[in-house]
């Protein structure tokens, strides 16, 4: 590989990823995390809300060490890390010479929607890392112009399909591309570029054929989403879209990403390069179908992550000396932010209450939280402990003892392989007082309150219910339990 990276570098990116696996063991998980850990162990072909990728990356994991945070996340920071490298050699293959390489991988690393992200497991962290993968066998393919290539991208495509539904993008960008850049269209012409196509379906096939098996499911809720209205103003969604993203790519990279990318715009049209034509692709008809979303409903932050591969890449090769100078102080603010957030997140040293600090909401609180329950469970002698949400209920799973059933509900569960807790038993129902309405559980009758606090500071407040198992009664599954 012609990566560019010198040893001080290569020990430089081994270092951060060890310190991302031990901030992964350090850092509480969060609800959607445990929401993620039971798919791993109720392992499918595809799931309600997304492809099964994250659930094998949390199945492996915590096969490897343990239920624990460590355990869901351990493949994140690993996968980052080789995803860094293949970026860093797509760089250097598309702009030999340049040392882009190098700063395209520092730059990616600095943001918070990598490098914090790297620490958390989510769909979007094998989606970051096959999506990069898949970016580094286009660039050998434009390198190198061997049509084989077309195959590993195929495969990758395909994973990063199985990661997150928003790599479909990556499709559009190539056929963009294919069509866009003169010298690219004699690949139409080549049969090793439609088997790739084939290969990327073969390897999504299992997400079709879930699908198929349960009513389009997924495909209807993801497809719901991209098209639903919001009920704010055009103005106020595009401000928190490019507000957020100069946040989360933090402010220097996300003006570095954006200069580099109408750099990289100049460069293919004025000098018909076409890997810079390649990066355009990957980047500009993606950024644009953010936009139009946020003109008519909230566009979530991490949505637009799959943008910073490349356009990293176009940051650290299309731009000029002037804006060379920001790239060690980008680096290191995004480095420095990236440090506080995670300390915060995992030691609280700033006594922030909730509305100044998102990571007290989700991630503050929870096991002296389970332990509390467990102790109501036991006083009331009830058999169970249910939740309505499904990221409270799968985080109790994880925290609470190994022999303490935890029961969801709710029309998601219908879609798992899980049994249904019998009828006639008792259990107690924690739901957030933030929740409008009535208990979904019918006949369910409060008797209490509890709170979740991090170092004294409240993150939220749960009424108790006492209910009983009918029939008649929402969808009931019992969760796994730590192993």
């Amino acid at each position: 590989m012609r990566m560019g990276l010198t040893p001080p570098w290569l020990l430089a990116l081994l270092g951060l990823t060890l310190l991302r696996l031990a901030a992964a063991a350090v850092l509480p998980p969060a609800p959607d995390e445990a929401y993620y850990w039971v798919w791993g162990r109720a392992l499918a072909l595809s799931y309600y809300d997304h492809p099964p990728m994250v659930a094998l990356w949390t199945a492996l994991g915590s096969a490897l060490a343990g239920d624990t945070a460590l355990g869901l996340r351990l493949l994140g920071p690993i996968g980052v890390g080789l995803a860094s490298l293949l970026l860093a050699d797509a760089a250097e293959r598309l702009f030999p010479g340049r040392r882009a390489g190098l700063w395209s991988a520092a730059l990616l690393n600095a943001t918070l929607l990598f490098g914090a992200g790297a620490v958390l497991m989510t769909p979007d962290t094998p989606l970051l890392v096959f999506w990069s993968a898949a970016l580094w066998a286009l660039a050998r393919l434009q390198a190198s112009q061997d049509g084989r290539w077309w195959l590993a991208f195929g495969v990758l495509a395909g994973l990063s399909l199985l990661s997150k539904y928003t790599a479909a993008l990556l499709g559009l960008g190539v056929l963009l591309w294919l069509l866009a850049e003169p010298a690219a269209r004699r690949w139409f012409l080549d049969w090793r570029l439609w088997a790739g196509g084939a290969l990327a379906v073969l390897v999504f096939s299992p997400v079709i054929l879930w699908n198929a098996l349960h009513g389009w499911a997924s495909f209807a809720k993801q497809g719901g989403r991209a098209g639903s209205q919001g009920s704010g103003t055009a103005l106020r969604y595009l401000g928190e879209l490019v507000g957020g993203q100069a946040g989360l790519a933090t402010p220097i990279i996300f003006v570095l990403c954006v200069a580099g990318t109408v750099a990289a715009c100049r460069s293919w049209w004025r000098g018909r390069d076409a890997g810079a034509g390649l990066l355009v692709v990957m980047t500009l008809p993606a950024a644009l179908l953010f936009l139009w979303q946020a003109t008519g409903s909230r566009v979530q932050g991490n949505w637009p992550a799959i943008l910073y591969p490349s356009a990293c890449i176009a940051a650290a090769a299309c731009l000029g000396p002037r804006w060379q100078r920001w790239y060690r102080p980008g680096a290191a603010l995004g480095l420095a932010l990236t440090l506080l957030v995670l300390v915060q997140a995992a030691f609280a040293p700033l006594p922030l209450a909730r509305r100044h600090d998102p990571t007290l909401a989700r991630l503050g609180g929870w096991p002296a939280f389970a332990t509390a329950l467990e102790a109501e469970r036991q006083a009331r002698g009830a058999g169970f402990i249910a939740a309505e949400e499904y990221g409270l209920a799968s985080i109790l799973a994880l925290h609470l003892p190994p022999g303490t059933k935890v029961v969801a509900l709710g029309d998601r569960w219908d879609l798992f392989a899980l049994s249904r807790p019998a009828d006639g038993a008792r259990g107690l129902l924690v739901r957030s007082e933030r929740r409008d309405g009535a208990p979904l559980w019918p006949g369910a009758a409060e008797i209490g309150v509890v709170a979740r606090a991090r170092h004294g500071i409240e993150a939220e407040r749960y009424r108790l219910h006492d209910v009983t198992v009918a029939a008649g009664d929402p969808p009931l599954v019992l969760l796994p339990a730590r192993r």
